[in-house]
């Protein structure tokens, strides 16, 4: 269904959500994949899908040697379709902007997924180009926060990411899908949304809930 990785992640921003693909993962029984709700989209449209570049934050409390760490080495090394995802320290700033979004858009990267807040809003949103974030404050990193790591293990909320895992996001959530599993995952999920729509159009006729459920096995 897809000939290139661009195309298939083109292909699950245009047929999939959230949801479906989190009942994919629940029925290969992979029941933690969801990052915490409170993890959200700036603008209500905004999709994500593309790869993991983990990235592991620590706080500090003063003037650095090396201001913000290794921030700048892990952004000048983000790869076309990669999704900067930022864990770690105690949220007492915020972990992206505006100069970040431009870097990374300019590198090919598709996205940010940031596990606490992000700053300069209207700049980042000029740019177009998804970031998810537990919301805004303008509060600088540059004596608080520091990149310790990055492409290394992570974990958000009930989930462990590992660098290169898929990373899928809309209004209602940001999942996190094992590369190891992700493109049987993608395809079983593109069938359940397909089949959804059928069951959809059933409801709309009149058919029951109760019938449309024994006759489709999806509800």
């Amino acid at each position: 269904m897809w000939n290139t990785e661009t195309e298939m992640f083109q292909l699950m921003k245009e047929k999939l959500y959230t949801p479906v693909v989190g009942d994919i993962l629940d029925g290969m029984g992979y029941y933690h994949q969801f990052l915490p709700p409170d993890i959200r989209p700036l603008k209500a449209d905004m999709k994500l899908a593309g790869k993991a570049m983990t990235v592991l934050m620590i706080d500090v409390f003063s003037p650095q040697e090396k201001p913000f760490g290794l921030l700048t080495e892990a952004l000048d090394q983000l790869q076309e379709n990669e999704i900067y995802i930022a864990v770690g320290g105690t949220k007492r700033c915020a972990y992206w902007g505006e100069l970040l979004t431009a870097t990374a858009r300019v590198r090919g990267a598709v996205g940010a997924v940031i596990d606490g807040w992000h700053r300069d809003t209207p700049q980042v949103l000029e740019q177009d180009w998804p970031v998810f974030s537990m919301g805004s404050y303008g509060q600088d990193s540059s004596v608080r926060t520091q990149v310790a790591a990055y492409r290394c293990p992570i974990e958000c909320g009930q989930v462990t990411i590992q660098d290169g895992d898929y990373i899928f996001g809309d209004m209602d959530g940001v999942l996190v899908i094992p590369r190891n599993i992700a493109k049987e995952v993608i395809q079983k999920a593109l069938e359940k949304a397909a089949g959804e729509k059928k069951v959809r159009k059933a409801i709309e006729e009149g058919m029951t809930a109760t019938k449309a459920f024994e006759v489709f096995g999806i509800l």
